[in-house]
């Protein structure tokens, strides 16, 4: 099978889980559906981003077992499955059945759909490790732009003045429907998805590594614990604007809801780009470099936007942190298969994957709780741009596991550290 094939397949699986991106599209219609305040709308969001943290490991060593297609199909069926349940109950039984349906059996779905094709095709192309996992994670990027404006062609997901129980019957319609195409759709792109022949052609003269490391060994060396930092702190920063963008672009430059949300579907589309993009140039100049200039940008994005108030002026940046939050998912896999090889690469990216968790609840969390205690988001933006500052450290000072393994008792070949 062609290894863009492959490609295809788990692009597709990636843009039917990527949706989960579009949650800020679904905050203000559940708070007029509902009369939740802001942490309760966001709650759902963050616990999926959890789960999927933990549905990533578990996927990854499943399908380090079985191969990546029953467990990719699994994980379409589990989030297809988490969003129709909760268009069925959550208006019975309010936010903790959308938390427990979307945020844990669909969290756990996105992880198992995540990590298999990301560890399956950057085996595919392990000459051009960023280029491959770029592309394959970019489609979660676009899964996000095509849904939420998909969902922004509907008035109660537009501004519009749906309240109550119209807006209620919109996200609950929205959510039904979405989960059976979920499951088709990514159940389809899953069956695609699969481990290259041991003896490909296209598998062999791979980029340096530092060789095979097993999960135990892994989280036993320094560069393990550097790399779970790198994508916490990057996901954090990235999370708490995703999670709330709309309202929050809308209170920095006094937007109206359909205008913001309309510019929040387009640069969503910077999400996908950046993914790609910063993968392909990590294989020139390197994933640590890559990873700096990622923090660098961020941080000038994080300390000005505050003061400013135009909506032309905001979008762009904001493109920019989320062109930089992609790239982190584009690098990473490329990062974690050069610094701990490919046998093993599907559960040791899963235990990388559950820094995703924690931002996923520490992000949007902190912004949610900023806002209802201070009527605002401002507050979050120097932190998170001191944050980051502090991140930049982590790429410039850890290097590659060297000649020796930093695991007693075992030696292999040197990574590039780069």
């Amino acid at each position: 099978m062609s290894r863009w094939l492959v490609a295809a397949g788990g692009v597709a699986l990636m843009a039917c889980l990527g949706t989960v991106y579009a949650w800020s599209v679904f905050t203000q219609p559940l708070q007029a559906a509902f009369g939740w305040t802001s942490a309760q709308a966001t709650a759902p969001f963050s616990i999926a981003i959890f789960f999927l943290g933990v549905g990533a490991v578990l996927g990854g060593r499943w399908q380090d077992r079985v191969g990546p297609r029953p467990v990719a199909v699994t994980g379409a069926l589990l989030w297809g499955a988490g969003n129709l349940l909760a268009g069925v109950g959550t208006a019975t039984f309010g936010v903790a059945w959308l938390c427990a349906t979307y945020g844990v059996l669909g969290g756990l779905g996105l992880g198992l759909g995540y990590v298999t094709p990301v560890a399956a095709v950057t085996k595919w192309f392990p000459d051009r490790r960023g280029l491959g996992s770029g592309l394959v994670v970019g489609g979660f990027g676009l899964g996000a732009f095509g849904y939420a404006h998909l969902l922004r062609s509907f008035p109660a997901f537009a501004g519009g003045a749906a309240v109550g129980g119209a807006a209620a019957e919109a996200v609950l319609r929205a959510f039904t429907v979405s989960g059976v195409a979920f499951a088709l759709l990514g159940g389809a792109g899953a069956m695609l998805v699969r481990n290259p022949p041991v003896a490909s052609p296209a598998t062999a003269g791979a980029a340096g590594g530092g060789g095979d490391f097993t999960p135990g060994e892994m989280v036993r060396t320094p560069q393990f614990w550097a790399a779970f930092g790198m994508l916490l702190l990057n996901v954090t920063a990235g999370i708490l604007f995703i999670s709330n963008a709309v309202p929050i672009m809308r209170e920095l430059t006094g937007a109206t809801p359909a205008v913001a949300a309309g510019v929040y579907g387009t640069i969503a589309l910077a999400n996908a780009v950046g993914r790609f993009l910063w993968g392909a140039v990590s294989d020139r100049i390197g994933r640590r470099a890559a990873f700096a200039a990622i923090y660098l940008l961020q941080v000038a994005v994080f300390v000005v936007v505050g003061r400013l108030h135009s909506i032309w002026v905001v979008a762009p940046l904001f493109a920019l942190v989320l062109l930089c939050y992609g790239g982190g998912f584009g690098v990473m896999p490329s990062l974690v298969a050069d610094w701990f090889g490919t046998r093993h690469l599907g559960v040791n990216y899963g235990w990388v994957l559950l820094a995703w968790s924690l931002a996923g609840v520490a992000g949007p969390g902190f912004v949610a709780v900023v806002k209802d205690r201070t009527g605002s988001f401002a507050g979050a933006l120097p932190v998170t741009a001191g944050v980051l500052l502090v991140a930049v450290l982590l790429p410039v000072v850890v290097r590659g596991p060297g000649d020796a393994k930093s695991v007693p008792g075992r030696t292999g070949r040197g990574g590039r550290g780069r």
